[in-house]
């Protein structure tokens, strides 16, 4: 385990090893020192954990339900107590003090009550006296810097930084931990995978939507490739419906619903005849998982996260051909039944409670 020396003189007892043992292991400060200790823990001692729950004001896409995830199967635990930390609202001007000054500073200032600061994005403080642990979702924003706003591909090209010099970083999926240790030069030993889980109300039980069609879940933005999406579902002849927030891009999706609510995502999964899911980059692919949960086939792009969460269960095609979106699309529906079992038996080791598990025991290990 680093030595705690660079967050200040604060020593720390019980729970394992006395400080002195690991002084001498590589400085915190080092790019990707790594993690040389297990999570199993011997022995529990109450921790407090300072979780940052700002992505529930700031967006309602998959960080957001990432954050409510976590944080319900955390409830109740004994010995552990997550207290939650936030600045601002949605609006422009709380996001843009929030990226730049309260997570590089503001976020860890009283972190001295907490035995550890969690932040469930890529975004946390720069320095601080207590053990960090940050969550990549994805590295999109490295990888096609062209889909995004500039400001957000300065502010989060510096807050990455912060990745080099946390205590742990958490990945959603092996795809991400690999894209982190190359792209950020963190050190495989502190990179952990802890996958999302599911919500309960994604089951095949329940109200489903009427008519024939798709479905396409995500924000409107070119990196979702929803463009290509509308094409594929033009050659097939079914009705494609698209669910998410508007974005940006200048992205123009025909049976565009909009936002809706969990209780009606739901009831659009169980409709549809299969979920396209034919994203160019992701770091893990809620959407896949909600809709095997659910009972629907899946078409999602091969060679990323969303292949690796999909487990053999669903159709995998080449993001950037439409014609063979639309053959994955045909395939889906031909394969309706097979493929709507195999998707629910792999979602089936998604849940937030081996999640939060995990997380637990990062935090009990870093206290």
């Amino acid at each position: 385990m680093p030595s705690r020396s660079p967050r200040g003189s604060r020593r720390r007892s019980g729970g394992g090893e006395s400080s002195s043992r690991w002084a001498s292991r590589t400085p915190r400060g080092s790019p990707g020192a790594p993690l040389e200790r297990p999570f199993s823990v011997a022995t529990r001692r109450p921790v407090r954990v300072g979780f940052d729950v700002s992505p529930l004001v700031q967006t309602q896409a998959g960080t957001a339900r990432h954050v409510r995830g976590v944080l319900g199967a955390l409830q109740g635990r004994v010995d552990l107590e997550v207290l939650p930390l936030s600045y601002g609202g949605p609006g422009r001007l709380s996001t843009v003090l929030r990226d730049a000054l309260w997570y590089p500073i503001g976020i860890s200032r009283g972190s001295e009550r907490f035995d550890v600061l969690h932040c469930p994005t890529f975004r946390g403080p720069f320095r601080s006296r207590t053990p960090v642990v940050l969550t990549i979702h994805d590295l999109a924003v490295l990888r096609h810097p062209e889909a995004f706003r500039r400001w957000h591909r300065m502010t989060a090209r510096a807050a990455l930084e912060g990745a080099r010099t946390a205590d742990a970083v958490v990945a959603l999926s092996e795809f991400t931990r690999r894209e982190t240790i190359e792209l950020l030069g963190v050190r495989h030993e502190r990179v952990r995978v802890v996958p999302n889980g599911v919500e309960p109300l994604f089951t095949p039980y329940g109200d489903a939507a009427e008519g024939d069609y798709i479905l396409a879940v995500g924000t409107l933005e070119p990196r979702k490739n929803l463009d290509r999406v509308v094409e594929a579902a033009a050659r097939t002849g079914v009705e494609l419906r698209v669910v998410g927030a508007r974005g940006w891009g200048g992205v123009d999706v025909p049976g565009w619903v909009g936002r809706v609510s969990d209780d009606e995502l739901a009831a659009l999964y169980r409709g549809a005849g299969c979920v396209v899911y034919a994203s160019l980059y992701e770091g893990f692919g809620l959407p896949v998982l909600e809709a095997m949960a659910s009972g629907t086939p899946v078409v999602t792009s091969a060679g990323g996260a969303t292949e690796e969460v999909a487990g053999g269960a669903a159709v995998l095609v080449e993001p950037t051909d439409a014609e063979a979106i639309a053959a994955g699309i045909r395939e889906a529906l031909a394969r309706r039944d097979e493929l709507a079992a195999r998707g629910l038996e792999r979602a089936r080791a998604f849940t937030w409670e081996r999640a939060a598990d995990e997380l637990e025991a990062l935090w009990r290990w870093l206290a």
